[in-house]
């Protein structure tokens, strides 16, 4: 019997090394059978993702993929966390949101997990009267508070302040934001900020007397929910905290005070290599604008899961996504996480859907143990990689910006707009053509589903940036279906006709029976055409089966009374086929001109 040396390596050391050329000639071979002749390094390119800002996910990378040295956790260029300890010491603050005057929710979230309290004060929200009532029974010196005030931000500020002085908290042990933000609230509302006189009083009182208190806030949100891809959402947010510093040291502010005052929002989504590398990158891009300042400046992060991203219909896949995104928020080293509920596009959440937000966090730092690794995804050659790629957009898209003239410029001329929505309308058409899947919208939707009622949230500032979702237009769609539903009792329907044996068909019929729904039509896949109800219909089966069989059942169905034909397939020649449906079709545009001949307004 052979004795193997007690290295725990000798197996693998028996294997030659494999070179990045071989796996390409591998790979090409590959992709030769499937029909692409491909070599060398295109073969590489046919394998990789583009993605959005220029940038491309390759399969395959190596230690030869280089990017700039990280550094260590806690110092500059803190790509690797603001903090040298990371989130160890208990995991990030799990901040929860909260637009109405529900002191009974507070409470409960904070019993139940939820650290820290963000607030929606003002007129469309928690009136600034209520925060004492709001607060009632909440330890002020244990749960930091962030208010999102906007134009209200100082008389808020006051009361916060106030509070913290009648129930004898200590000036050192105030935690939180007040959240001013006055280029965030004029590109919500599209008027001029508000004045920033204020806001630089406030900031000033919190660096000489409130070591814990920050009093703004930049918030990236309104850039990523217009639309704006990640190096947009970092660009802008990098041009609002310049145009703050330079306020705050013009008001007499030094750098390193103006530096401390500032915290940033950003949005996390269910792209979690993206939103790693995201976080990673605007704490690398904040670190090089404090350096030029003179002052070393690490980005204090709070994450938000995106509004984007969460569906209306199927609104219980939200939860993943949220999940996803958590994790993705955490591993970036955000120092606070907000998880929005599931049901967030319907209304205010109930008590169940803010269980189940804060508890994802929970699960998370408690059960998965997220948190006790410091930069859990640094040394990854891809993440490095594309944080380093991200960086350098990001930082390409805030120079743009201020050679525009700044922030401000930008958000009253209207080519900040512009920007964001070529960005939207491009990736409009990938989500019409479902290369990005939205499941139970544009993917595996299910018409008979009873979605949960909820009350109406707070109405929204308007007027400035616009609000995108990536279900809006399936949600257009379904809207039609609805309204159908309830005018006539039934959904439009298309009648299915399926050729051949079920080897032959089941892949296309389950494929138009998916696209179709994802239009709130309803498919028939049994009995006559004449019996189904529907005025269209679709032939599903193989391409030989279309060949022998697909004029004379197009011609069939026509006299039975279809007024228009599809064929599940790339487009062909079939006399009596109107239309063809497939992989990679505007699937908005068909369901939308199908809605429209069936007469579903």
């Amino acid at each position: 019997m052979t004795v193997l040396p007690d290295d725990g390596l000798s197996l693998a050391a028996e294997f030659p090394d494999a070179t990045h050329e071989q796996w390409q000639r591998l790979v090409a071979g590959v992709l030769r059978k499937s029909g692409k002749e491909v070599s060398d390094a295109a073969a590489e390119d046919a394998l990789s993702t583009s993605l959005e800002d220029g940038l491309r996910a390759r399969p395959l990378y190596t230690a030869d993929d280089s990017a700039p040295e990280p550094g260590l956790p806690g110092f500059a260029p803190f790509v690797r966390g603001g903090r040298a300890e990371g989130n160890t010491l208990g995991g990030w603050d799990v901040r929860q949101r909260h637009t109405t005057a529900d002191a009974a929710a507070v409470l409960a979230d904070l019993e139940n997990g939820v650290t820290s309290l963000w607030l929606l004060v003002g007129e469309q929200g928690i009136p600034v009267a209520a925060l004492d009532r709001v607060l009632d029974g909440v330890y002020l010196d244990l749960a930091p508070v962030v208010l999102d005030a906007g134009p209200e931000v100082a008389s808020a500020a006051d009361e916060l302040l106030r509070l913290y002085a009648a129930r004898g908290v200590d000036r050192q042990a105030a935690r939180g934001n007040l959240g001013a933000d006055p280029l965030g609230f004029a590109a919500r509302t599209g008027a001029e900020g508000f004045a920033f006189a204020p806001v630089a009083a406030l900031a000033r009182r919190c660096a000489e007397e409130y070591p814990g208190l920050r009093a703004l806030t930049v918030d990236a949100l309104p850039y990523h929910e217009a639309g704006g891809s990640a190096a947009q959402e970092l660009g802008a947010s990098l041009a609002t905290g310049v145009a703050y510093l330079r306020e705050l040291t013009e008001a007499g502010l030094t750098v390193e005070q103006a530096v401390g005052q500032v915290e940033f929002r950003y949005t996390a989504t269910a792209d979690q290599f993206l939103t790693i590398a995201k976080l990673r990158a605007a704490r690398r891009l904040w670190a090089r604008v404090a350096e030029v300042c003179g002052t070393p400046g690490g980005q204090v992060q709070h994450a938000v899961t995106s509004p984007v991203m969460m569906s209306r219909r199927d609104p219980w896949v939200n939860m993943l996504r949220t999940t996803v995104a958590t994790l993705a928020a955490g591993v970036g080293g955000a120092e606070s996480v907000t998880v929005l509920p599931f049901d967030h596009a319907l209304g205010l959440p109930d008590a169940f859907a803010r269980r189940i937000a804060r508890n994802t966090s929970t699960i998370l730092v408690e059960e998965s143990h997220l948190s006790r690794v410091i930069d859990p995804a640094g040394g990854s050659w891809y993440v490095e990689r594309l944080t380093d790629e991200l960086a350098h957009a990001g930082w390409e898209f805030f120079q743009h910006i201020e050679q525009q003239g700044g922030q401000a410029a930008v958000l009253r001329s209207g080519s900040l707009r512009e920007d964001l929505a070529t960005t939207w309308a491009a990736r409009s058409a990938k989500l019409a053509e479902r290369r990005e899947p939205i499941t139970g919208v544009s993917e595996f939707p299910n018409l008979a589903e009873r979605l949960p009622e909820r009350a109406p949230a707070p109405s929204e500032p308007s007027g400035g940036l616009p609000r995108v979702r990536r279900d809006e237009a399936y949600e257009a769609l379904r809207a039609r279906s609805d309204a159908h539903l309830a005018a006539t009792g039934s959904r439009p329907r298309i009648f299915l006709a399926a050729l051949g044996p079920a080897a032959a068909h089941t892949a296309r019929l389950a494929f138009a029976a998916n696209l179709f729904q994802a239009g709130g039509i309803e498919p028939v896949t049994a009995g006559e055409f004449a019996d189904s109800g529907a005025t269209v219909a679709c032939l599903c089966s193989s391409d030989a089966l279309y060949e022998e069989q697909a004029p004379s059942i197009a011609g069939e169905l026509r006299s039975a009374g279809a007024g228009h034909v599809f064929l599940a397939g790339r487009p062909g020649q079939y006399p009596g086929v109107d239309a063809y449906v497939f992989a990679g079709c505007d699937a908005v545009a068909v369901l939308s001109a199908t809605l429209d001949r069936m007469g579903v307004s």
